[in-house]
Protein backbone atom coordinates (compact mmCIF):
# COMPACT_ATOMS: atom_id res chain seq x y z
CA UNK A 1 0.00 0.00 0.00
CA UNK A 2 1.93 2.95 -1.36
CA UNK A 3 -0.41 5.77 -0.86
CA UNK A 4 -3.54 6.33 0.11
CA UNK A 5 -6.76 7.28 -1.75
CA UNK A 6 -7.99 10.03 -2.07
CA UNK A 7 -11.64 11.22 -2.93
CA UNK A 8 -11.76 14.94 -3.85
CA UNK A 9 -14.98 15.67 -4.46
CA UNK A 10 -18.22 15.15 -3.11
CA UNK A 11 -20.71 12.85 -4.85
CA UNK A 12 -23.73 14.59 -5.81
CA UNK A 13 -27.31 12.63 -4.94
CA UNK A 14 -28.77 11.08 -8.49
CA UNK A 15 -33.09 11.65 -8.43
CA UNK A 16 -34.76 7.98 -8.78
CA UNK A 17 -35.93 7.86 -12.44
CA UNK A 18 -39.31 6.34 -13.29
CA UNK A 19 -38.00 3.15 -14.23
CA UNK A 20 -35.85 2.61 -11.48
CA UNK A 21 -39.22 3.71 -9.34
CA UNK A 22 -40.88 0.61 -11.36
CA UNK A 23 -38.44 -1.66 -10.35
CA UNK A 24 -38.67 -0.72 -6.83
CA UNK A 25 -42.24 -1.55 -7.18
CA UNK A 26 -41.73 -4.68 -8.90
CA UNK A 27 -39.40 -6.28 -6.11
CA UNK A 28 -41.19 -4.71 -3.38
CA UNK A 29 -38.98 -1.97 -2.43
CA UNK A 30 -41.16 0.84 -2.70
CA UNK A 31 -43.71 1.81 -0.36
CA UNK A 32 -46.13 4.31 0.55
CA UNK A 33 -44.65 5.86 3.79
CA UNK A 34 -46.56 7.90 6.64
CA UNK A 35 -43.26 10.14 6.98
CA UNK A 36 -41.24 11.73 4.61
CA UNK A 37 -37.40 12.90 5.10
CA UNK A 38 -38.85 16.43 4.61
CA UNK A 39 -41.16 15.91 7.82
CA UNK A 40 -38.12 14.90 9.81
CA UNK A 41 -35.90 17.86 8.61
CA UNK A 42 -39.01 20.52 10.41
CA UNK A 43 -36.68 21.06 13.57
CA UNK A 44 -35.48 24.40 14.45
CA UNK A 45 -32.49 23.60 17.19
CA UNK A 46 -30.35 20.65 18.10
CA UNK A 47 -27.64 19.93 20.76
CA UNK A 48 -24.78 17.37 19.80
CA UNK A 49 -24.82 14.03 20.77
CA UNK A 50 -21.72 12.49 22.64
CA UNK A 51 -20.75 9.28 23.54
CA UNK A 52 -20.44 7.58 27.15
CA UNK A 53 -16.83 8.93 27.14
CA UNK A 54 -18.45 12.65 26.68
CA UNK A 55 -16.51 12.79 23.32
CA UNK A 56 -18.36 14.28 20.39
CA UNK A 57 -20.39 11.31 17.79
CA UNK A 58 -20.86 14.48 15.00
CA UNK A 59 -24.12 12.93 15.22
CA UNK A 60 -27.32 15.96 16.97
CA UNK A 61 -29.98 15.42 18.47
CA UNK A 62 -33.25 17.41 16.81
CA UNK A 63 -35.54 19.40 19.30
CA UNK A 64 -38.90 19.18 17.18
CA UNK A 65 -41.99 21.44 18.32
CA UNK A 66 -43.85 20.00 21.26
CA UNK A 67 -47.29 20.09 18.92
CA UNK A 68 -45.56 17.31 16.08
CA UNK A 69 -44.18 15.07 18.47
CA UNK A 70 -46.58 12.53 18.69
CA UNK A 71 -47.19 12.86 14.66
CA UNK A 72 -43.40 12.17 14.19
CA UNK A 73 -43.13 9.00 16.99
CA UNK A 74 -46.34 7.02 15.33
CA UNK A 75 -45.15 7.68 12.14
CA UNK A 76 -41.58 6.46 12.66
CA UNK A 77 -43.06 3.24 14.64
CA UNK A 78 -45.41 2.61 11.59
CA UNK A 79 -42.39 3.13 9.42
CA UNK A 80 -40.47 0.45 11.74
CA UNK A 81 -43.37 -1.90 11.30
CA UNK A 82 -43.60 -1.31 7.52
CA UNK A 83 -39.89 -2.19 7.41
CA UNK A 84 -40.09 -5.59 9.50
CA UNK A 85 -43.21 -6.73 9.59
CA UNK A 86 -45.13 -5.30 6.39
CA UNK A 87 -46.76 -2.77 8.80
CA UNK A 88 -47.99 -5.29 11.40
CA UNK A 89 -48.55 -2.75 13.82
CA UNK A 90 -49.02 -5.12 16.72
CA UNK A 91 -45.45 -5.44 16.85
CA UNK A 92 -45.00 -1.72 18.03
CA UNK A 93 -47.64 -1.60 20.31
CA UNK A 94 -45.14 -1.78 23.13
CA UNK A 95 -42.43 0.01 21.53
CA UNK A 96 -41.61 3.69 21.82
CA UNK A 97 -39.31 6.32 19.88
CA UNK A 98 -36.76 7.05 22.30
CA UNK A 99 -34.20 9.13 20.19
CA UNK A 100 -33.65 10.62 16.69
CA UNK A 101 -30.33 11.72 15.71
CA UNK A 102 -28.84 13.95 13.02
CA UNK A 103 -26.30 13.39 11.19
CA UNK A 104 -24.36 16.65 9.28
CA UNK A 105 -21.71 14.56 7.21
CA UNK A 106 -22.12 12.20 4.37
CA UNK A 107 -24.48 12.74 1.17
CA UNK A 108 -27.65 11.82 2.30
CA UNK A 109 -27.61 13.42 5.64
CA UNK A 110 -29.44 10.77 7.87
CA UNK A 111 -31.39 10.74 10.76
CA UNK A 112 -31.27 7.78 13.07
CA UNK A 113 -34.01 6.28 14.80
CA UNK A 114 -34.04 4.62 17.77
CA UNK A 115 -37.11 2.36 19.02
CA UNK A 116 -36.94 0.48 22.46
CA UNK A 117 -39.59 -2.20 23.83
CA UNK A 118 -40.76 -0.65 26.96
CA UNK A 119 -41.23 -4.32 28.40
CA UNK A 120 -37.78 -5.27 28.37
CA UNK A 121 -35.63 -2.43 26.99
CA UNK A 122 -34.06 -4.06 24.23
CA UNK A 123 -33.76 -1.53 21.85
CA UNK A 124 -33.21 -1.09 17.53
CA UNK A 125 -32.22 1.16 14.97
CA UNK A 126 -33.28 2.30 11.92
CA UNK A 127 -32.34 4.99 9.33
CA UNK A 128 -34.45 7.96 7.00
CA UNK A 129 -32.39 9.24 4.50
CA UNK A 130 -32.45 11.37 1.13
CA UNK A 131 -33.09 9.41 -1.80
CA UNK A 132 -30.13 8.70 -4.02
CA UNK A 133 -29.93 6.72 -7.32
CA UNK A 134 -26.50 5.52 -7.48
CA UNK A 135 -27.06 4.46 -3.35
CA UNK A 136 -30.33 2.40 -4.38
CA UNK A 137 -27.98 0.48 -6.82
CA UNK A 138 -25.60 0.02 -4.19
CA UNK A 139 -28.26 -1.61 -2.48
CA UNK A 140 -29.75 -3.86 -4.54
CA UNK A 141 -26.21 -5.21 -5.76
CA UNK A 142 -25.23 -5.78 -2.63
CA UNK A 143 -28.32 -8.02 -2.15
CA UNK A 144 -28.36 -9.86 -5.21
CA UNK A 145 -24.56 -10.22 -5.34
CA UNK A 146 -23.28 -10.75 -1.51
CA UNK A 147 -24.28 -12.85 1.05
CA UNK A 148 -25.83 -10.14 2.84
CA UNK A 149 -29.70 -9.65 2.64
CA UNK A 150 -30.50 -5.78 2.59
CA UNK A 151 -33.30 -4.35 4.19
CA UNK A 152 -34.90 -1.02 2.84
CA UNK A 153 -38.00 0.79 1.15
CA UNK A 154 -38.04 3.67 -0.72
CA UNK A 155 -40.77 6.53 -0.78
CA UNK A 156 -40.41 9.11 -3.80
CA UNK A 157 -37.27 10.99 -2.05
CA UNK A 158 -36.95 9.50 1.18
CA UNK A 159 -34.97 6.50 1.89
CA UNK A 160 -35.25 4.21 5.07
CA UNK A 161 -32.78 1.44 5.80
CA UNK A 162 -32.34 -0.71 8.71
CA UNK A 163 -29.38 -1.07 11.25
CA UNK A 164 -26.74 -3.31 10.35
CA UNK A 165 -25.21 -4.70 13.68
CA UNK A 166 -21.62 -4.97 14.21
CA UNK A 167 -18.43 -4.32 15.68
CA UNK A 168 -17.06 -1.02 13.83
CA UNK A 169 -14.60 -1.84 11.15
CA UNK A 170 -12.08 0.83 12.64
CA UNK A 171 -12.53 -0.43 16.31
CA UNK A 172 -12.26 -3.91 15.49
CA UNK A 173 -8.34 -3.84 15.10
CA UNK A 174 -8.25 -1.92 18.27
CA UNK A 175 -10.01 -4.24 20.46
CA UNK A 176 -10.90 -7.71 19.28
CA UNK A 177 -8.44 -8.74 16.34
CA UNK A 178 -6.08 -9.69 17.84
CA UNK A 179 -7.66 -11.75 20.67
CA UNK A 180 -6.08 -15.07 21.51
CA UNK A 181 -9.33 -16.99 20.53
CA UNK A 182 -9.93 -15.31 17.06
CA UNK A 183 -7.92 -17.22 14.05
CA UNK A 184 -5.89 -14.07 12.49
CA UNK A 185 -5.92 -16.02 9.37
CA UNK A 186 -9.95 -16.03 9.42
CA UNK A 187 -10.04 -12.48 9.61
CA UNK A 188 -7.60 -11.78 6.79
CA UNK A 189 -9.30 -14.30 4.96
CA UNK A 190 -12.57 -12.12 4.81
CA UNK A 191 -10.79 -8.89 4.10
CA UNK A 192 -9.29 -10.52 0.77
CA UNK A 193 -12.44 -11.66 -0.28
CA UNK A 194 -14.83 -8.30 0.90
CA UNK A 195 -11.86 -6.54 -1.15
CA UNK A 196 -12.59 -8.59 -4.16
CA UNK A 197 -16.66 -8.20 -4.33
CA UNK A 198 -15.82 -4.32 -3.66
CA UNK A 199 -14.08 -4.26 -7.04
CA UNK A 200 -16.24 -6.19 -9.04
CA UNK A 201 -19.82 -4.66 -8.06
CA UNK A 202 -17.65 -1.49 -7.76
CA UNK A 203 -18.77 -0.28 -3.96
CA UNK A 204 -16.50 2.28 -3.54
CA UNK A 205 -14.92 3.84 -0.58
CA UNK A 206 -14.81 1.19 1.91
CA UNK A 207 -12.84 2.96 4.74
CA UNK A 208 -12.91 0.90 7.86
CA UNK A 209 -15.57 3.70 9.49
CA UNK A 210 -17.81 2.26 6.24
CA UNK A 211 -18.36 -1.59 7.33
CA UNK A 212 -18.72 -3.26 10.39
CA UNK A 213 -17.97 -6.91 11.54
CA UNK A 214 -20.18 -9.37 12.66
CA UNK A 215 -18.59 -12.80 14.47
CA UNK A 216 -20.35 -15.82 14.88
CA UNK A 217 -19.07 -18.65 17.11
CA UNK A 218 -18.88 -22.40 15.01
CA UNK A 219 -18.18 -25.63 16.85
CA UNK A 220 -14.86 -24.99 17.52
CA UNK A 221 -13.61 -21.44 15.85
CA UNK A 222 -15.26 -18.26 15.08
CA UNK A 223 -16.87 -17.10 11.62
CA UNK A 224 -16.17 -13.57 10.49
CA UNK A 225 -18.24 -11.24 7.61
CA UNK A 226 -17.70 -8.04 6.94
CA UNK A 227 -20.69 -5.63 5.83
CA UNK A 228 -20.88 -2.48 3.98
CA UNK A 229 -23.18 -0.18 5.84
CA UNK A 230 -22.31 3.06 3.53
CA UNK A 231 -23.18 2.88 -0.39
CA UNK A 232 -23.14 6.28 -1.20
CA UNK A 233 -20.07 5.72 -3.40
CA UNK A 234 -21.46 3.06 -5.59
CA UNK A 235 -19.89 3.25 -9.31
CA UNK A 236 -19.18 7.04 -8.75
CA UNK A 237 -15.03 8.03 -8.80
CA UNK A 238 -12.98 7.14 -11.85
CA UNK A 239 -10.38 5.82 -9.49
CA UNK A 240 -10.34 2.27 -9.43
CA UNK A 241 -8.17 2.49 -6.07
CA UNK A 242 -11.75 3.92 -4.57
CA UNK A 243 -13.34 0.50 -5.05
CA UNK A 244 -10.01 -1.60 -3.43
CA UNK A 245 -10.65 -1.87 0.37
CA UNK A 246 -6.89 -2.40 0.32
CA UNK A 247 -5.41 0.73 -0.32
CA UNK A 248 -6.96 3.09 2.11
CA UNK A 249 -4.68 4.40 4.88
CA UNK A 250 -7.83 3.49 7.30
CA UNK A 251 -7.56 -0.20 6.79
CA UNK A 252 -3.84 -0.88 6.85
CA UNK A 253 -4.37 -3.12 9.99
CA UNK A 254 -6.03 -5.39 7.77
CA UNK A 255 -3.69 -5.42 4.91
CA UNK A 256 -0.55 -5.78 7.66
CA UNK A 257 -2.81 -8.67 9.03
CA UNK A 258 -2.95 -10.16 5.45
CA UNK A 259 0.42 -10.22 4.35
CA UNK A 260 1.58 -11.39 7.58
CA UNK A 261 -0.33 -14.74 7.55
CA UNK A 262 -1.24 -15.31 3.58
CA UNK A 263 1.03 -15.67 0.40
CA UNK A 264 -0.14 -14.99 -2.62
CA UNK A 265 -1.11 -18.88 -3.26
CA UNK A 266 -3.96 -18.38 -0.08
CA UNK A 267 -5.19 -14.85 -1.09
CA UNK A 268 -5.55 -15.87 -4.80
CA UNK A 269 -7.68 -19.50 -3.66
CA UNK A 270 -9.60 -16.69 -1.48
CA UNK A 271 -10.43 -14.62 -4.33
CA UNK A 272 -11.38 -17.54 -6.41
CA UNK A 273 -13.68 -18.94 -3.45
CA UNK A 274 -15.62 -15.16 -3.48
CA UNK A 275 -15.63 -15.32 -7.41
CA UNK A 276 -17.18 -19.44 -7.21
CA UNK A 277 -19.84 -17.94 -4.88
CA UNK A 278 -20.68 -15.30 -7.11
CA UNK A 279 -21.44 -17.19 -9.65
CA UNK A 280 -24.04 -19.31 -7.60
CA UNK A 281 -25.68 -15.90 -6.73
CA UNK A 282 -25.69 -14.51 -10.58
CA UNK A 283 -27.29 -17.53 -11.51
CA UNK A 284 -30.33 -17.58 -8.79
CA UNK A 285 -30.64 -13.27 -9.92
CA UNK A 286 -29.67 -13.48 -12.91
CA UNK A 287 -33.30 -11.97 -14.09
CA UNK A 288 -33.27 -9.47 -11.35
CA UNK A 289 -29.88 -7.93 -12.46
CA UNK A 290 -30.72 -7.92 -16.37
CA UNK A 291 -33.75 -5.92 -14.86
CA UNK A 292 -31.71 -3.93 -12.72
CA UNK A 293 -29.20 -3.26 -15.74
CA UNK A 294 -31.66 -2.44 -18.29
CA UNK A 295 -33.15 0.65 -15.94
CA UNK A 296 -29.45 1.42 -14.83
CA UNK A 297 -28.22 2.01 -18.22
CA UNK A 298 -30.69 4.56 -19.22
CA UNK A 299 -29.29 7.31 -16.65
CA UNK A 300 -26.24 8.80 -16.40
CA UNK A 301 -24.92 7.66 -12.47
CA UNK A 302 -21.31 9.30 -13.05
CA UNK A 303 -19.33 11.75 -15.17
CA UNK A 304 -17.76 11.03 -18.59
CA UNK A 305 -14.38 11.71 -17.31
CA UNK A 306 -14.98 9.14 -14.58
CA UNK A 307 -16.27 6.74 -16.82
CA UNK A 308 -13.38 7.02 -18.93
CA UNK A 309 -10.66 7.35 -16.26
CA UNK A 310 -11.89 3.80 -14.58
CA UNK A 311 -12.38 1.66 -18.06
CA UNK A 312 -9.14 2.72 -18.58
CA UNK A 313 -7.84 1.89 -14.78
CA UNK A 314 -9.27 -1.49 -15.08
CA UNK A 315 -8.25 -2.31 -18.61
CA UNK A 316 -4.93 -1.99 -17.32
CA UNK A 317 -5.40 -3.74 -14.28
CA UNK A 318 -7.15 -6.64 -15.46
CA UNK A 319 -4.87 -6.67 -18.66
CA UNK A 320 -8.37 -6.56 -20.85
CA UNK A 321 -9.12 -4.14 -23.72
CA UNK A 322 -12.74 -4.93 -23.42
CA UNK A 323 -12.95 -2.10 -20.77
CA UNK A 324 -12.38 0.27 -23.02
CA UNK A 325 -15.57 -0.47 -25.00
CA UNK A 326 -17.77 0.25 -22.28
CA UNK A 327 -19.87 3.40 -22.02
CA UNK A 328 -21.08 3.45 -18.74
CA UNK A 329 -20.22 2.18 -15.16
CA UNK A 330 -22.82 -0.21 -15.65
CA UNK A 331 -21.22 -1.81 -18.56
CA UNK A 332 -17.95 -1.78 -16.73
CA UNK A 333 -20.20 -3.92 -13.95
CA UNK A 334 -21.34 -6.18 -16.18
CA UNK A 335 -18.15 -7.14 -18.04
CA UNK A 336 -16.54 -7.36 -14.19
CA UNK A 337 -19.35 -10.06 -13.87
CA UNK A 338 -18.88 -11.82 -17.01
CA UNK A 339 -15.13 -11.55 -16.54
CA UNK A 340 -16.05 -13.60 -13.24
CA UNK A 341 -18.12 -16.21 -15.04
CA UNK A 342 -15.12 -16.63 -17.62
CA UNK A 343 -12.56 -17.18 -14.63
CA UNK A 344 -14.39 -19.20 -12.77
CA UNK A 345 -16.18 -21.97 -15.38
Amino acid sequence: MKEDVVIHKKKPLFPISQELHKYLHTYQREAKLPLGYADLMNFQESIPLVDKHGKDTLWETPIYPSYDIDRIHKGLKKIYAMLNTSGNLHIVEHKYIDRIDYCTFGNTHPFRVRIVNRLNDVYDYFYVKKADASRIYGLELEHTLSPNDVNYLVDHTTLVEEHIAGIPGDVFPQKYMLKIEYNPIRIAKEFVKFNERCLIMLLGDMRSYNFVWQITPDFDDFQFRIRCIDFDQQFYEGNRRVYMPQFFKENYPYVKLAMEHLTDKTVWQYQQEERSMLIHRIRSERYRLAHLRDVANRHPLSTEANIVELKKGLADHYKNKLYLKCNSMVDIVELNIKNVIRQVL
